[in-house]
């Protein structure tokens, strides 16, 4: 029983003779009302100043500031979803130094390497050749017997046919007869030359001089139209004249009743390239005399020098 029921049934006892007791439940019932109101009285007060203390954190604080704080400079923001993150660009490395490539070397016009770095392209072949690319026989051998001639500038080689031809650009002749110096004045010739002057495309004259080196290695021997002898071919060792340069002879027996019992003819024939010019003499008699070599190679040497002193004018 609550305390206010107890003080209640106290001051009833005082005047029970005169008055009629109340019922205990209804006393009950009273009573609980009673206790309910506080209760509810309790709570409005508390909700009362909870709600001031938040009235007076909004005035105290103005309502912008209710809004979240930014993150701080450095903080990555939220990644949208589904999107994903790219990592920041990375600056490219410097590229390494690379030191320049030396420049090539070039050939001049008689296959001598030039220095490197002159930046000079290789000088194209000559279009024409003139009259004083041909060289000039010395005093004591001219017979003043000479003259332009057409036709083969090599002898045949068991019919070989040089590929090098369809690269030939410009094709000039001489015939000239020659003596030696000790012939008497008024005798016939002692040899005669066919001297040819060849230009060839940019690059293809070596394989000129090439060809013929082989032409004459496959051909050891071969009959000439017109010739009933067997005449042998074969290279011969030689000094090098131009950039590079192929001798070799051609043998074959004396025929009946000319000159000495078992002697034979021979023909000399020289290739010398210089540059993408090829010249060739060649040595062929006259009437079944046969070549003398150091006159040959002088000779040589002359017409290598003419097409020298042509080239570089």
């Amino acid at each position: 029983m609550s305390v206010e029921l107890s003080d209640l049934y106290r001051s009833l006892s005082t005047v029970a003779d005169g008055h009629e007791l109340t019922h205990p439940e209804s006393l009950r019932r009273f009573a609980d009302r009673r206790a309910r109101a506080r209760i509810a009285g309790s709570t409005l007060a508390v909700a009362l100043l909870v709600g001031g203390v938040a009235v007076g954190g909004r005035l105290a604080y103005p309502a912008d500031n209710s809004a979240p704080l930014p993150p701080p400079a450095d903080t990555p923001g939220p990644v949208p979803t589904g999107a994903t993150p790219r990592p920041s660009p990375t600056p490219p490395a410097a590229p390494l130094s690379t030191p320049p490539a030396p420049p090539l070397s070039r050939t001049s016009a008689i296959g001598t390497p030039s220095q490197p770095g002159t930046g000079t392209a290789a000088p194209r072949p000559p279009t024409a050749i003139p009259d004083r690319a041909f060289f000039v026989l010395a005093a004591a051998n001219r017979t003043g017997m000479e003259s332009q001639v057409e036709g083969p500038a090599l002898p045949l080689l068991c019919g070989t046919r040089l590929s090098s031809d369809s690269a030939m650009l410009q094709r000039r002749g001489r015939y000239l007869a020659y003596k030696l110096p000790q012939t008497p004045t008024g005798n016939v010739p002692d040899g005669s030359y066919r001297h040819t002057i060849t230009i060839y495309r940019a690059g293809r004259a070596d394989d000129a001089v090439r060809e013929l080196r082989q032409a004459v290695r496959d051909c050891p021997d071969q009959k000439l139209p017109d010739d009933s002898r067997t005449w042998r071919q074969r290279l011969l060792a030689s000094a090098t004249y131009g950039d590079e340069s192929v001798l070799f002879e051609m043998r074959a027996p004396m025929p009946d009743g000319m000159g000495e019992p078992g002697t034979e003819e021979v023909r000399l024939v020289r290739a010398v390239r210089l540059g993408d010019v090829v010249t060739v003499l060649w040595e062929q008699g006259w009437e079944h005399t046969t070549a003398v070599r150091s006159q040959f190679d002088a000779d040589s040497r002359r017409a290598v020098a003419a097409i020298g002193r042509w080239l570089d004018g």
